[in-house]
């Protein structure tokens, strides 16, 4: 029996550790800048590399404005569109926001918007825990292709891709090291 196997190879990195630093520092200023009260911020990463994205720019925010912003984390699993198609048994992963959402304007943050599904599905989970005043939506990178009506109002850095090319996000705290490449796709057949 074959089976196929994909793997990912490293056309160009278009973001080393330093130009993510820069984009995320001024995804930071942006969210100061355009909030009006600091103190009724939330930034709620989505799982996985959008949490330690958004303990970034949290970081970034405080040492700028002396304001300490919370952060949580949201996993999607349940609300995705394809879940029957990624996995029969899915890793479901912890959703964790310190107080209450309502009224609250809320910065989802992730590392890549593509097709803008993770988000919508994003908006749906923070809906089952509240009603949020604002949602507004971050992310490291904008590679296009959208099959939703999903733009984001903060972005670190626009990377027009086709469809066959994949953008790999890697963050310290996940990966052991930070960067952001265009990779193509590489599929083998092994023969089982």
């Amino acid at each position: 029996m074959e089976s196929n196997t994909n793997r990912l190879e490293t056309k160009v990195q278009v973001l080393d550790d330093a130009a993510v630093g820069r984009a995320l520092m001024r995804i930071s200023y942006e969210i100061v800048e355009k909030c009006s009260d600091l103190s009724n911020v939330i930034l709620v990463g989505i799982r996985t590399r959008g949490v330690p994205i958004a303990k970034i720019i949290a970081k970034n925010i405080e040492k700028n404005s002396k304001v300490s912003v919370p952060v949580g984390s949201l996993d999607i699993t349940f609300y995705r569109d394809d879940l029957e198609k990624i996995d029969e048994s899915p890793k479901v992963g912890d959703t964790k926001i310190d107080g209450d959402i309502n009224g609250k304007e809320v910065v989802l943050v992730d590392d890549v918007l593509y097709t803008g599904r993770t988000a919508r599905a994003a908006i749906d989970a923070l809906f089952s825990l509240g009603r949020p005043g604002k949602i507004r939506l971050a992310v490291l990178v904008d590679r296009g292709h959208r099959e939703l009506p999903i733009r984001p109002d903060y972005v670190g850095k626009n990377i027009p891709t086709s469809l066959s090319e994949v953008i790999k996000v890697n963050i310290d705290a996940t990966d052991g090291k930070t960067g952001v490449d265009i990779c193509k796709v590489i599929n083998s057949k092994k023969g089982e």
